[in-house]
């Protein structure tokens, strides 16, 4: 959205055209909204920012539920922002460390400014972009005093009566629509700059999950951040918000329900054993978190590999931190001996898992040929040199 179609938008008659939208998430949708809007006599500008934010707001609901059909978004700004329910859990840090006023510095469309305010925290939320700031603005207002919005940059930002900071660098080209990802030492502002606040200022800095780990300071809490299977964010806590004796975390978010493990250091892993009557794929934020290891020991489990982030055991236990396979049986590797055997199981639906091997699932379920109404999970890994093929079925 550009600042000609947030103008035309932010009228009562764009207003009001937005929440009588209809529905829009295909291209079909579009098309015909387009079509009855510019019929209508509409402008340009009108129809492209009301059919575009109707789009918005349909996949918004992802992230923000139904908060999503009163707000404002940008492509860019939408696929970045923080979901709300773990915005609300960043919002518990700084609320629970007894830190009331915050400064969301790089606050894009509002999602974690929303998180703060909802918990009853005064926020004064910044962006360098004059179109993503005043979107904030508007998404924030049902917050009135409790949410200033300002348009600016995290280095003039005035700190004056901030007691922590939330800090979201902007990590990817400037823009609305497209974006691509850039280097740390590109990033505004830079990580630099950031650290050398987070010295001064208690701070949360959102980054991404796979930052170097050689760039994280000794002094701070990392906590790697997960939502229903996919790894989101790392987040580096400083000062009062970073948790006596934590410098790892791993959050995991299912549904709605948190479950978070925490650590002093990076654990030892499990010992490597046999492959047993169960497979364990830990989340994504427990292996960026180098966790892998207490969870194991919490499963009675091992590695099946030194290398290969997969778990094993004889024991029926499970854990938010991991999924978990009961395994049917070792199959061959060769695709047309694998083939065979999969149709010889009437498996016609397979969920395909790969670790340590060059394999691209979607061309091999092709040359698999699946046929039959049964359905399981295929595990293509490794064990020491050795390629292998684990069928199971998720616990």
């Amino acid at each position: 959205m550009d600042l000609p179609e947030l103008t035309a938008l932010l009228t009562p008659e764009g207003l009001r055209l937005l929440d009588a939208m209809p529905p829009v998430e295909s291209t079909d949708d579009v098309a015909r909204a387009v079509t009855g809007l510019r019929k209508a006599g509409h402008s340009p500008d009108l129809v492209s920012a009301v059919v575009g934010q109707a789009r918005l707001r349909a996949r918004g609901r992802a992230k923000f539920g139904e908060l999503a059909e009163r707000m404002l978004f940008t492509r860019a700004g939408l696929e970045q922002a923080t979901r709300l329910s773990i915005a609300a859990q960043h919002a518990a840090r700084f609320r629970d460390a007894g830190l009331p006023r915050v400064a969301d510095l790089g606050c894009g469309i509002g999602g974690d400014a929303f998180g703060l305010a909802g918990l009853g925290l005064q926020v004064r939320a910044v962006d360098a972009d004059e179109v993503t700031a005043a979107i904030a603005a508007y998404n924030l207002a049902p917050f009135g005093d409790d949410v200033e919005v300002r348009h600016g940059t995290a280095e003039d930002a005035d700190l004056d009566g901030i007691d922590a900071v939330w800090l979201d660098p902007a990590r990817r080209t400037a823009g609305h629509t497209e974006t691509t990802r850039t280097r740390p030492e590109d990033w505004s502002p830079s990580l630099d700059w950031v650290f050398e606040l987070a010295q001064r200022v208690p701070t949360g800095v959102k980054l991404g999950p796979g930052l170097d780990r050689d760039l994280i300071p000794d002094d701070v809490e990392a906590q790697w951040v997960s939502a229903d299977g996919s790894t989101l964010e790392l987040v580096l806590w400083s000062g009062a918000l970073a948790r006596e004796g934590v410098r790892r975390a791993a959050l995991v978010m299912r549904g709605d329900s948190a479950h978070e493990l925490t650590a002093e250091t990076d654990a030892a892993d499990a010992p490597v054993r046999e492959l047993g009557a169960f497979l364990h794929e830990p989340d994504g934020a427990v292996i960026r978190a180098r966790l892998i290891g207490d969870v194991a020991r919490s499963l009675e489990a091992g590695m099946l590999d030194e290398h290969i982030a997969y778990l094993t055991s004889d024991a029926a236990l499970t854990s938010p931190f991991v999924s978990s396979f009961r395994v049917r049986e070792t199959l061959p590797a060769d695709v047309k001996a694998l083939s065979k055997a999969l149709r010889d199981r009437g498996i016609g639906r397979l969920e395909i898992k790969k670790r340590g091997v060059d394999v691209d699932p979607a061309a091999l379920r092709t040359r698999l040929k699946l046929s039959g109404a049964e359905s399981a999970t295929l595990f293509l890994t490794r064990i020491g040199s050795r390629r292998v093929a684990i069928l199971a079925d998720r616990v």
